[in-house]
């Protein structure tokens, strides 16, 4: 360990700080969080967890063991990184357990204080390391269980975990699992050595994670998720790393760098516009939602604020119903309630949010730090077939119309219709025109083929795909074929991938944020980055592994700059593309 210190000499050492030039920003070491152990009533930290950070290329930064939340989130808030440390035993009641006879001490505070740092960490997607009780904890906080003693609670052979050795020392060996996980792809061995202090351990690793080391007694060692950058070891990584062990070294080297590009991805959302292209959270309002609440749903303003997004576009959705006249009519007003509600929630939180229409109503809100709310209405069965509900609804502040949804209407065919007019209805001519006229952006998700090209032909404006994605990876009849998607771009238009599980991936369970990021690059590589974004479908079902609310939404910038994507183009996609359609079709003459 480096622990030297300059000769004592307080004009050397101030002159020194005062010539310091620190890095300019981008540049800086990640602020990698360490939570703190707990003894004798004093927040405290072994030496090591610091060197090893330090020597990682971190900026370490201890947090006092508390558990007053505001607080704790003001300084998790501005981390890159978060060490879960080691220490004493957690209390079962926690499981919903009784302690057994062979429990050591535990620290009720402790826990408690740890159990809030990770779910801290969890909302604003921070990479997180575990460390042994950091790693038995980590699997706690998401729903997995613990051994309370391995020695008595198992019928393992088992070797001693705890062992008498100094802590730099190994003192038993670990197999990696020999399958997809960053562990095994980072270490590239199917055997390291390390050391061991413990007698609790994972029993049922936490849903959603996969466990991806083991002693030679089959007690877990390691655990990583396999979409997010949360990953958890057994043993004590510091005090071999700090003491020159080059594999330990590299545990530390990779949280870094997980780190350091959550912190570009944070800046990056700081300074671009960020804009999620399709949202359902208007079906789920009660009479009394609050979007400044976290109410059950997958987008509010709590939740912005975590994944830093900027905007969204909340829908107006309204399922397919009969044709009739008063059907017509009941569809109008329904949509016009559901804007309503919308527009209401700007009324109850001025101070955080504001409806936007244009792109300088987005760079306004942003500049005022504000969050911004399109509105849209997802389906043209609420237009009826009156043309005059158009220029009603852009009144009211919609700036897209999804022309049909599951079913043909009198606009056009659906995806999933019965081919009723072979594309657009001559009314769906109209309404096309109509919209062009308005300045209203006609969005073809949805629609069926022959729907898709007759809007090409018609509209003089560029329109959109507000949430689908490619079919050529995922066949199913709402995603766009490679020819749609060629067509559209020559069009000037976009389309906005979807996170809908069964638009992503055909077998549903397995949908996943890398399956989200290789719909991105198929499109960025079939027609370039110009026509691509993200329209997410929260709260109409869309969600994905990696990803499944608002807050989560940044971990698609990681990726794409793990992808090697730059920021002109990730800022492209995160809204630049679909701004540039809108304030196209509202600069068309009227």
């Amino acid at each position: 360990m480096n622990t030297q210190v300059r000769r004592p000499h307080i004009e050397d050492l101030f002159r020194e700080v005062d010539h310091y030039i620190p890095a300019r920003e981008g540049h800086q070491p990640p602020r990698i969080g360490i939570s703190a152990n707990r003894k004798d009533g004093l927040s405290c930290i072994a030496e090591t967890y610091v060197q090893a950070v330090l020597q990682a290329g971190g900026a370490p930064v201890v947090i006092p063991v508390l558990t007053d939340i505001k607080t704790l989130t003001a300084l998790v808030s501005d981390l890159d990184g978060l060490v879960m440390s080691g220490g004493g035993d957690i209390n079962p009641l926690y499981l919903s357990e009784e302690p057994i006879p062979q429990l050591q001490d535990v620290d009720t505070y402790r826990d408690e204080y740890d159990l809030i740092l990770l779910r801290l960490a969890a909302n604003r997607q921070i990479p997180v390391m575990g460390i042994c009780r950091g790693h038995q904890m980590l699997n706690v906080a998401w729903g997995g269980s613990v051994y309370q003693d391995i020695y008595s609670q198992t019928n393992h052979p088992l070797l001693k975990h705890s062992q008498t050795l100094a802590r730099e020392l190994p003192s038993h060996t670990v197999r990696l699992e020999k399958i997809e996980s960053k562990l095994y792809a980072l270490l590239q061995k199917e055997e390291i050595l390390v050391n061991s202090f413990h007698h609790q351990a994972i029993k049922e690793t936490a849903p959603g994670f996969i466990a991806t080391a083991s002693a030679p007694d089959g007690i877990n060692e390691a655990m990583e998720h396999p979409e997010k950058n949360i990953f958890s070891v057994q043993w004590h990584p510091e005090a071999m790393a700090s003491h020159g062990d080059e594999v330990m070294k590299l545990l530390f080297q990779y949280h870094i760098q997980a780190a350091s590009l959550f912190g570009k991805a944070k800046r990056m959302h700081r300074d671009m516009l960020t804009i999620d292209s399709h949202t359902d959270t208007p079906m789920i309002f009660p009479g009394s939602f609050h979007i400044g609440e976290k109410e059950g749903g997958k987008v509010n303003l709590p939740f912005m604020e975590e994944g830093r997004i900027d905007a969204a576009f909340m829908v107006a959705y309204i399922p397919q119903g009969e044709r009739d006249e008063c059907s017509l009519k009941q569809a109008t007003a329904y949509a016009t309630e559901r804007l309503e509600k919308i527009l209401l929630q700007e009324t109850l939180y001025p101070e955080r949010m504001g409806i936007a229409t244009s792109s300088n109503d987005l760079i306004r809100l942003k500049q005022a730090r504000k969050k911004a709310i399109f509105m849209g209405i997802e389906n043209g069965y609420a237009i009826g077939k009156d043309l005059e509900n158009l220029r009603r609804f852009k009144e009211m502040g919609v700036s897209y119309i999804t022309l049909c949804h599951n079913g043909d209407n009198d606009i056009c065919d659906s995806a999933k219709g019965n081919q009723e007019w072979n594309g657009l209805s001559p009314f769906g001519e109209e309404v096309v025109r109509e919209m062009n006229r308005l300045g209203l952006i006609v969005d073809v998700s949805h629609a069926a083929e022959s729907t898709f090209y007759d809007v090409l032909k018609i509209s003089k404006s560029p329109v959109i795909a507000s949430h689908s994605s490619v079919r050529a990876l995922c066949d199913h009849a709402r995603n766009l074929t490679d020819e749609q998607i060629k067509a559209l771009a020559a069009h000037q238009g976009v389309i906005q991938i979807c996170l809908y599980k069964g638009f992503i991936n055909k077998e549903e369970e397995k949908a996943s944020l890398t399956d989200v990021i290789r719909h991105i690059n198929h499109v960025v590589d079939l027609v370039g980055v110009d026509y691509v974004g993200i329209g997410s479908d929260f709260d109409g079902d869309g969600e994905v592994i990696g990803c499944q609310a608002t807050n989560e939404l940044i971990n698609i910038t990681v990726r794409l700059l793990e992808e090697g994507y730059n920021e002109n183009d990730i800022a492209k996609i995160w809204g630049g593309n679909l701004l540039r359609v809108l304030n196209e079709v509202q600069a068309v003459p009227r």
